[in-house]
Protein backbone atom coordinates (compact mmCIF):
# COMPACT_ATOMS: atom_id res chain seq x y z
CA UNK A 1 0.00 0.00 0.00
CA UNK A 2 1.34 3.71 -1.36
CA UNK A 3 1.27 6.64 1.26
CA UNK A 4 -1.43 8.56 -0.40
CA UNK A 5 -3.65 5.14 -0.70
CA UNK A 6 -2.99 4.78 3.02
CA UNK A 7 -3.80 8.29 3.79
CA UNK A 8 -7.27 8.18 1.54
CA UNK A 9 -8.00 4.98 3.55
CA UNK A 10 -6.96 6.79 7.16
CA UNK A 11 -9.47 9.71 6.16
CA UNK A 12 -12.41 7.62 5.30
CA UNK A 13 -11.69 5.56 8.56
CA UNK A 14 -12.32 9.07 10.40
CA UNK A 15 -15.07 9.88 8.62
CA UNK A 16 -16.82 6.94 9.11
CA UNK A 17 -15.88 7.70 13.08
CA UNK A 18 -17.69 11.10 13.01
CA UNK A 19 -20.39 9.77 11.26
CA UNK A 20 -20.74 6.77 13.76
CA UNK A 21 -20.69 9.28 16.90
CA UNK A 22 -23.11 12.31 15.07
CA UNK A 23 -25.84 8.76 14.56
CA UNK A 24 -25.04 7.82 18.28
CA UNK A 25 -25.13 11.07 19.52
CA UNK A 26 -28.84 11.82 17.74
CA UNK A 27 -30.38 8.75 19.93
CA UNK A 28 -31.67 9.05 23.32
CA UNK A 29 -30.57 6.65 25.78
CA UNK A 30 -33.80 5.64 27.34
CA UNK A 31 -34.47 3.80 31.04
CA UNK A 32 -37.59 2.25 31.21
CA UNK A 33 -39.02 1.00 34.27
CA UNK A 34 -40.74 -1.78 33.51
CA UNK A 35 -40.92 -3.72 30.48
CA UNK A 36 -43.68 -3.41 28.91
CA UNK A 37 -43.02 0.37 28.71
CA UNK A 38 -39.73 -0.36 27.12
CA UNK A 39 -41.88 -2.22 24.76
CA UNK A 40 -43.98 0.24 23.62
CA UNK A 41 -40.96 2.96 23.78
CA UNK A 42 -38.96 0.77 21.59
CA UNK A 43 -42.09 1.47 18.76
CA UNK A 44 -42.67 4.55 19.27
CA UNK A 45 -39.16 5.62 19.49
CA UNK A 46 -37.63 3.60 16.46
CA UNK A 47 -34.04 4.32 15.45
CA UNK A 48 -34.27 7.55 17.75
CA UNK A 49 -33.94 5.61 20.98
CA UNK A 50 -31.97 3.20 23.20
CA UNK A 51 -33.98 1.85 25.48
CA UNK A 52 -33.11 -0.64 28.30
CA UNK A 53 -35.57 -2.08 31.24
CA UNK A 54 -34.46 -2.23 34.76
CA UNK A 55 -37.19 -4.63 35.66
CA UNK A 56 -36.98 -8.43 34.63
CA UNK A 57 -40.55 -9.45 32.85
CA UNK A 58 -40.40 -12.95 35.32
CA UNK A 59 -39.90 -10.84 38.52
CA UNK A 60 -42.72 -8.94 40.70
CA UNK A 61 -42.21 -5.27 39.66
CA UNK A 62 -43.45 -4.07 43.08
CA UNK A 63 -39.92 -5.55 44.73
CA UNK A 64 -37.35 -5.24 42.03
CA UNK A 65 -33.85 -5.25 43.22
CA UNK A 66 -32.04 -2.13 43.26
CA UNK A 67 -28.36 -3.01 41.85
CA UNK A 68 -25.80 -0.97 41.87
CA UNK A 69 -25.86 -1.17 38.29
CA UNK A 70 -29.42 0.49 37.67
CA UNK A 71 -27.56 3.68 39.19
CA UNK A 72 -25.07 4.11 36.86
CA UNK A 73 -27.61 3.20 33.69
CA UNK A 74 -29.70 5.80 35.14
CA UNK A 75 -26.59 8.16 35.78
CA UNK A 76 -26.02 7.87 32.37
CA UNK A 77 -29.59 8.14 30.89
CA UNK A 78 -31.24 11.06 28.72
CA UNK A 79 -35.24 10.19 29.52
CA UNK A 80 -36.87 8.24 32.34
CA UNK A 81 -40.07 6.69 31.39
CA UNK A 82 -41.68 5.59 34.53
CA UNK A 83 -45.67 4.47 35.27
CA UNK A 84 -46.31 7.26 37.33
CA UNK A 85 -48.85 5.23 40.04
CA UNK A 86 -46.25 4.52 42.75
CA UNK A 87 -45.74 0.65 41.21
CA UNK A 88 -41.75 1.20 41.21
CA UNK A 89 -42.12 3.28 44.57
CA UNK A 90 -40.45 0.61 46.54
CA UNK A 91 -36.73 0.83 44.64
CA UNK A 92 -36.84 3.54 41.97
CA UNK A 93 -36.48 6.36 44.82
CA UNK A 94 -33.28 5.33 46.29
CA UNK A 95 -32.24 4.52 42.80
CA UNK A 96 -32.94 8.17 40.85
CA UNK A 97 -31.20 9.72 44.60
CA UNK A 98 -27.51 7.65 43.58
CA UNK A 99 -27.63 8.85 40.07
CA UNK A 100 -27.78 12.32 40.34
CA UNK A 101 -29.12 13.03 36.91
CA UNK A 102 -30.81 16.31 36.99
CA UNK A 103 -32.27 15.16 33.67
CA UNK A 104 -34.38 13.00 35.13
CA UNK A 105 -35.85 15.29 38.09
CA UNK A 106 -39.74 15.47 38.44
CA UNK A 107 -40.82 17.55 36.15
CA UNK A 108 -37.66 17.50 33.75
CA UNK A 109 -38.19 16.92 30.42
CA UNK A 110 -36.37 13.93 30.46
CA UNK A 111 -38.89 12.35 33.13
CA UNK A 112 -42.06 11.10 31.50
CA UNK A 113 -44.82 9.55 33.13
CA UNK A 114 -47.30 6.80 31.68
CA UNK A 115 -50.34 7.57 33.48
CA UNK A 116 -51.07 10.87 32.32
CA UNK A 117 -54.70 11.15 31.10
CA UNK A 118 -55.96 7.65 32.32
CA UNK A 119 -58.66 6.90 34.04
CA UNK A 120 -57.08 5.05 37.45
CA UNK A 121 -58.93 2.25 39.18
CA UNK A 122 -59.47 2.16 43.16
CA UNK A 123 -58.27 5.40 44.12
CA UNK A 124 -58.39 4.44 47.98
CA UNK A 125 -60.15 7.50 50.27
CA UNK A 126 -57.40 6.90 52.78
CA UNK A 127 -55.05 4.57 52.84
CA UNK A 128 -53.23 2.52 55.80
CA UNK A 129 -51.11 -0.56 56.77
CA UNK A 130 -54.10 -2.51 57.47
CA UNK A 131 -55.01 -3.18 53.97
CA UNK A 132 -51.96 -4.42 53.09
CA UNK A 133 -49.54 -2.39 50.05
CA UNK A 134 -51.91 -0.26 48.30
CA UNK A 135 -51.29 2.63 46.52
CA UNK A 136 -52.39 6.19 47.27
CA UNK A 137 -52.58 7.02 43.57
CA UNK A 138 -54.83 3.70 42.89
CA UNK A 139 -54.10 0.46 41.03
CA UNK A 140 -51.25 0.66 39.19
CA UNK A 141 -51.33 -2.36 36.46
CA UNK A 142 -53.34 -0.13 33.97
CA UNK A 143 -51.01 -0.69 31.02
CA UNK A 144 -52.07 -3.98 30.43
CA UNK A 145 -55.24 -2.65 29.26
CA UNK A 146 -54.94 -2.02 25.35
CA UNK A 147 -57.18 1.31 25.68
CA UNK A 148 -54.56 2.15 28.34
CA UNK A 149 -51.69 1.21 26.11
CA UNK A 150 -52.96 3.17 23.54
CA UNK A 151 -52.89 6.70 25.84
CA UNK A 152 -49.85 5.77 26.95
CA UNK A 153 -48.30 5.68 23.31
CA UNK A 154 -49.22 8.56 23.25
CA UNK A 155 -47.65 10.26 25.88
CA UNK A 156 -44.68 8.22 25.55
CA UNK A 157 -44.80 10.17 21.95
CA UNK A 158 -45.18 13.39 23.20
CA UNK A 159 -41.96 13.54 25.88
CA UNK A 160 -39.95 12.17 23.10
CA UNK A 161 -40.98 14.74 20.25
CA UNK A 162 -40.62 16.74 22.93
CA UNK A 163 -36.74 15.87 23.22
CA UNK A 164 -36.44 15.31 20.02
CA UNK A 165 -38.26 17.95 17.46
CA UNK A 166 -36.61 17.23 14.32
CA UNK A 167 -38.00 13.68 14.90
CA UNK A 168 -41.87 14.75 15.84
CA UNK A 169 -43.11 13.91 12.88
CA UNK A 170 -41.88 10.24 12.23
CA UNK A 171 -42.75 9.52 15.84
CA UNK A 172 -45.96 10.90 15.85
CA UNK A 173 -46.43 8.66 12.79
CA UNK A 174 -45.34 5.49 14.62
CA UNK A 175 -47.62 6.49 17.43
CA UNK A 176 -50.51 6.22 14.79
CA UNK A 177 -49.27 3.38 13.65
CA UNK A 178 -49.67 1.50 16.87
CA UNK A 179 -52.74 2.85 18.22
CA UNK A 180 -54.05 1.60 14.35
CA UNK A 181 -52.95 -1.61 15.40
CA UNK A 182 -54.22 -2.10 18.54
CA UNK A 183 -57.37 -0.53 17.59
CA UNK A 184 -57.95 -3.55 14.93
CA UNK A 185 -56.59 -5.95 17.51
CA UNK A 186 -58.76 -4.88 19.84
CA UNK A 187 -62.06 -5.42 18.29
CA UNK A 188 -60.43 -9.05 17.46
CA UNK A 189 -59.50 -9.48 21.20
CA UNK A 190 -62.95 -8.55 22.17
CA UNK A 191 -64.77 -10.85 20.00
CA UNK A 192 -63.01 -13.90 21.47
CA UNK A 193 -63.87 -12.78 24.68
CA UNK A 194 -67.07 -12.07 24.35
CA UNK A 195 -68.40 -15.68 25.00
CA UNK A 196 -66.98 -15.84 28.39
CA UNK A 197 -68.12 -12.45 29.59
CA UNK A 198 -68.67 -12.19 33.32
CA UNK A 199 -66.85 -15.26 34.01
CA UNK A 200 -64.86 -15.00 37.63
CA UNK A 201 -61.17 -15.17 37.16
CA UNK A 202 -58.78 -15.89 40.29
CA UNK A 203 -55.44 -14.37 40.54
CA UNK A 204 -52.69 -13.56 43.01
CA UNK A 205 -52.76 -10.38 43.50
CA UNK A 206 -55.27 -7.66 42.40
CA UNK A 207 -53.43 -6.55 39.29
CA UNK A 208 -56.00 -7.39 36.79
CA UNK A 209 -58.89 -4.66 37.44
CA UNK A 210 -58.12 -2.71 34.08
CA UNK A 211 -57.81 -6.02 31.89
CA UNK A 212 -60.91 -7.51 33.16
CA UNK A 213 -62.78 -3.94 32.71
CA UNK A 214 -61.76 -3.99 29.02
CA UNK A 215 -62.92 -7.53 28.54
CA UNK A 216 -65.97 -7.64 30.74
CA UNK A 217 -64.08 -10.52 33.14
CA UNK A 218 -64.65 -10.59 36.99
CA UNK A 219 -61.15 -10.25 39.14
CA UNK A 220 -62.19 -9.77 42.50
CA UNK A 221 -60.74 -13.30 44.37
CA UNK A 222 -57.59 -13.69 45.05
CA UNK A 223 -54.64 -16.20 46.25
CA UNK A 224 -53.64 -13.88 48.54
CA UNK A 225 -55.79 -12.17 51.72
CA UNK A 226 -54.07 -8.56 50.97
CA UNK A 227 -51.83 -7.15 49.12
CA UNK A 228 -48.65 -8.51 49.58
CA UNK A 229 -49.90 -10.69 52.56
CA UNK A 230 -48.83 -14.41 51.59
CA UNK A 231 -52.09 -16.60 51.26
CA UNK A 232 -52.84 -18.37 54.86
CA UNK A 233 -54.72 -22.15 55.04
CA UNK A 234 -57.39 -20.24 56.53
CA UNK A 235 -58.15 -17.72 53.37
CA UNK A 236 -57.25 -20.46 50.71
CA UNK A 237 -60.04 -22.74 52.70
CA UNK A 238 -62.77 -19.75 51.94
CA UNK A 239 -61.55 -19.41 48.61
CA UNK A 240 -61.76 -22.80 47.32
CA UNK A 241 -65.41 -22.32 48.74
CA UNK A 242 -66.37 -19.31 46.82
CA UNK A 243 -64.77 -20.57 43.91
CA UNK A 244 -67.44 -23.58 44.17
CA UNK A 245 -70.00 -21.80 44.74
CA UNK A 246 -69.47 -18.94 41.43
CA UNK A 247 -68.10 -22.04 39.52
CA UNK A 248 -64.81 -20.71 38.90
CA UNK A 249 -63.34 -22.24 35.90
CA UNK A 250 -59.45 -20.13 35.63
CA UNK A 251 -56.51 -19.19 38.34
CA UNK A 252 -53.90 -16.59 36.24
CA UNK A 253 -50.45 -17.65 37.89
CA UNK A 254 -47.96 -15.08 37.46
CA UNK A 255 -44.38 -16.47 37.06
CA UNK A 256 -42.85 -14.91 40.03
CA UNK A 257 -45.31 -16.37 42.77
CA UNK A 258 -45.03 -20.25 43.85
CA UNK A 259 -47.35 -22.56 42.35
CA UNK A 260 -48.31 -24.38 45.29
CA UNK A 261 -51.02 -22.16 45.91
CA UNK A 262 -52.75 -22.07 42.99
CA UNK A 263 -52.08 -25.80 42.80
CA UNK A 264 -53.69 -26.21 45.90
CA UNK A 265 -57.14 -24.34 45.31
CA UNK A 266 -56.99 -25.97 41.44
CA UNK A 267 -56.88 -29.45 42.85
CA UNK A 268 -60.33 -28.84 45.28
CA UNK A 269 -61.57 -26.83 42.54
CA UNK A 270 -61.25 -28.58 39.47
CA UNK A 271 -60.34 -24.81 37.89
CA UNK A 272 -57.69 -24.37 35.40
CA UNK A 273 -53.85 -22.85 36.13
CA UNK A 274 -53.12 -20.30 33.24
CA UNK A 275 -49.42 -18.93 33.34
CA UNK A 276 -49.86 -14.97 32.65
CA UNK A 277 -47.80 -12.06 32.71
CA UNK A 278 -48.32 -8.30 31.84
CA UNK A 279 -44.80 -7.87 30.65
CA UNK A 280 -43.29 -8.75 27.24
CA UNK A 281 -41.37 -12.03 27.69
CA UNK A 282 -42.75 -12.84 31.28
CA UNK A 283 -44.38 -16.12 29.72
CA UNK A 284 -42.66 -17.57 26.66
CA UNK A 285 -43.57 -16.85 23.21
CA UNK A 286 -44.69 -13.18 24.34
CA UNK A 287 -40.94 -11.51 23.53
CA UNK A 288 -41.96 -9.58 20.42
CA UNK A 289 -43.84 -7.01 22.54
CA UNK A 290 -47.44 -5.89 23.70
CA UNK A 291 -49.44 -7.00 21.40
CA UNK A 292 -48.03 -10.55 21.14
CA UNK A 293 -48.66 -10.36 24.83
CA UNK A 294 -52.17 -9.70 24.43
CA UNK A 295 -52.54 -12.41 21.77
CA UNK A 296 -50.95 -14.66 24.37
CA UNK A 297 -53.34 -13.43 27.25
CA UNK A 298 -56.41 -13.98 25.47
CA UNK A 299 -55.64 -17.00 23.48
CA UNK A 300 -54.81 -18.42 26.30
CA UNK A 301 -57.65 -17.42 28.70
CA UNK A 302 -60.58 -18.38 25.51
CA UNK A 303 -58.89 -21.83 25.52
CA UNK A 304 -58.81 -22.50 29.27
CA UNK A 305 -62.70 -21.77 29.33
CA UNK A 306 -63.65 -23.46 26.03
CA UNK A 307 -61.48 -26.65 27.67
CA UNK A 308 -63.53 -27.02 30.87
CA UNK A 309 -66.16 -29.82 31.38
Amino acid sequence: MNRSHHLRVCLLLVCFGHLTVAIAASRLNVIATTPDIAAITRVVGGDQVDVTALARPTEDVHFVDPKPSFIVKLNRADVLIEGGAELESAWLGSLLEGARNPKLALGAPGRIRCNVGIAMREVPLQADRSQGDIHAAGNPHFLIAPTNARQVAHNIGQGLAQLLPDQRTAIEQRVGQFQAQLDAKLKEWKATLAPFAGQPVVAYHNSWPYFGAEFGLQFDLFLEPKPGIPPSSAHLAGLITAMRERKVQVIFQDPYVSRKAAETVAQNTGAKIVPVSQFPGGVKGTEGGYIELLDYLVSALAKAFSTQP
